[in-house]
């Protein structure tokens, strides 16, 4: 009675650092249309700013993996904890000096604390109870991550891009006494929130440091990784990582505003009452409305329901994986994404717009549930292979790289069939997951 006590309320400290690196991750993402603006810089190389946060993860996560091992997940989550909070601090002198370097060494570690995080928590709350629960359970915090996410744009446009940035020559055309009152402004703009985030995770840091947890770990044998190497049922999930991660950032990025605009899709959603009563309901928060608008900014507002989506798809599917195979769940969420991207690849119009966005709802449920399967029956090996889990998610750096490439050469239509082949995967590994617990 004790022990699922103490479960429960780990399970609830756990669930906010899900909530934390999912508001964070997305913040951080509003901020860099502002960092391109103020180093004007070209869209090529505010993606590889963006592919930064996923490189962290394929250097950060073995590393984070091994710490696990030597100082248990308790510890391995201050420090990932420490480690955020000093990213964040980075941003005040690289706001400061405008700074792009600073800014990226900011960004970096933000991002290598997420991923120790990351490689800690995820194996941490399917340790939390049965191992049949898992999916469950990672589900379930998995959607207050997605609650972080959808806040989070909301936030970053009240408080990050609330002020229009000056160009090179306009700052040049302003007196000496102008040019210091803009710059210092322009910092505050980022460095107010910024710090406030970091002292909220020293503060969580300082929480997790004292707060009893129950102890779960063991330490992993020597040559665990080499193991884990040879073990085809858990590469086979590392590549389900892989292709999911790249399959949601190539749809749910920037691209897909390109997407609905090349169908001329703004045009369509301001000549629909419907849709521009939804566009301008959103838009009320911000006191602004749409009827004037650009139309890049009148279809990225549709983004929210992409990841709200996914939000909602969590909180679903933590039920639906408690009374169904984890693994039938995985494989019919894929097919309904592939349907889902098929007929926005073969209509035009609204239906191709909804449709693309439904993706996100069948999305939900993959990155949590492919991570429990992979971890089934590993037992000591589950902190090193979290790392291994964990460096898969590089995907979301290299997919959306081949994606936009063949958009230039191909097209939407055609680059969209790289998503369906991603889902393809991940229906066969939810199939082949599937067979192999009926089989046993």
């Amino acid at each position: 009675m004790t022990t699922n006590k103490s479960y429960k309320s780990a399970f609830i400290f756990l669930t906010t650092l899900f909530f934390l690196w999912g508001f964070i991750t997305i913040l951080v993402d509003s901020l860099v249309p502002r960092i391109k603006d103020v180093f004007e810089m070209s869209y090529g190389r505010t993606i590889l700013v963006q592919s930064a946060f996923f490189i962290a993860f394929f250097v950060v996560s073995l590393p984070a993996g091994w710490l696990l091992t030597r100082v248990g997940y308790k510890k391995g989550i201050v420090i990932g904890l420490v480690i955020m909070a000093i990213g964040c601090l980075f941003f005040y002198p690289a706001s400061e000096y405008r700074s792009f370097v600073v800014f990226m060494v900011g960004y970096f570690t933000l991002a290598s604390g997420i991923t120790v995080l990351q490689v800690a928590a995820n194996p941490y709350v399917a340790l939390l109870g049965s191992e049949d629960g898992a999916s469950s359970r990672l589900n379930l915090s998995q959607a207050f991550n997605s609650l972080g996410t959808t806040i989070a744009p909301i936030v970053g446009a009240l408080f990050l891009l609330s002020d229009s940035v000056k160009s090179s020559k306009e700052i040049e055309a302003l007196s000496e006494v102008e040019k210091v009152n803009y710059y210092a402004a322009e910092a505050e703009t980022v460095q107010i929130p910024f710090f406030f985030i970091a002292a909220f995770i020293g503060l969580l840091a300082l929480i997790f440091t004292f707060v009893k947890l129950p102890t779960v770990v063991q330490n992993s044998p020597k040559g665990g990784y080499f193991s884990l190497l040879k073990n085809k049922k858990m590469l086979l999930g590392a590549l389900g990582i892989f292709v999911y991660v790249g399959a949601e950032v190539a749809i749910g990025s920037s691209f897909l505003v390109n997407y609905f605009e090349s169908m001329n899709l703004g045009a369509i959603v301001a000549a629909n009452d419907t849709m521009m009563s939804i566009a301008n309901t959103i838009a009320s928060i911000f006191n602004k409305t749409f009827s004037d608008s650009d139309p890049k900014s009148l279809l990225g507002i549709f983004i929210t329901f992409y990841w709200g989506g996914a939000m909602i798809g969590r909180f679903v599917g933590a039920y639906l994986t408690k009374i169904i195979s984890p693994a039938k769940v995985l494989s019919i969420f894929a097919i309904l994404a592939i349907t889902m991207v098929a007929i926005s690849i073969s209509t035009v119009g609204l239906i191709s717009m909804w449709s693309m966005i439904a993706v996100g709802l069948f999305n939900s449920i993959m990155f949590p549930t492919i991570f429990t399967l992979s971890l089934e029956g590993l037992g000591e090996l589950k902190a090193q292979a979290s790392g291994l889990l964990c460096m898969a998610i590089v995907g979301g750096a290299v997919i959306p790289f081949i994606f936009g490439n063949l958009i230039d050469v191909s097209g939407f239509k055609i680059a969209f069939l790289l998503p369906i082949v991603c889902y393809a995967y991940i229906m066969y590994y939810g199939y082949t997951k599937r067979k192999a617990t009926v089989t046993g």
